[in-house]
């Protein structure tokens, strides 16, 4: 439970470093309203909404299908979408067959594809 707790905290904290260094957004509580861009907006909700149905795998998978680009407004969208799942509880999570180190892992792989890795080991490792 502390662990979990733990690996959470880590990955608020280093989403909003990320956001602050890279964007120019200094937020408590990230979130789709942070986007300027209607339709990548639009696509960050539905991805979200996903989540909420219960459907994170295929979310993921539609996160990724749709940050083939690899364009900075696309990260952002990752990052937010990461930090919406970090903030469900571990219950939720397990329910729907997935979990902290999940989320982790998805953000680190988002930053490996961004080429900022190196931040991503500061706050995960």
């Amino acid at each position: 439970m502390y662990e979990q707790d733990y690996i959470m905290r880590l990955i608020q904290e280093m989403v909003r470093v990320i956001l602050k260094l890279l964007f120019n957004i200094d937020t408590e509580s990230p979130s789709a309203e942070l986007i300027e861009d209607a339709e990548e907006k639009q696509t960050l909700e539905s991805l979200l909404d996903m989540v909420d149905e219960g459907r994170i795998n295929e979310a993921e998978n539609s996160l990724y299908d749709s940050i083939e680009n690899m364009n900075k407004s696309d990260m952002e969208m990752a990052l937010l979408f990461y930090s919406y799942l970090n903030d469900k509880s571990d219950e939720f999570l397990e329910e729907h067959d997935f979990n902290r180190d999940e989320v982790k892992q998805g953000l680190e792989c988002i930053m490996s594809r961004y080429g900022v890795s190196g931040i991503a080991e500061m706050f995960l490792r």
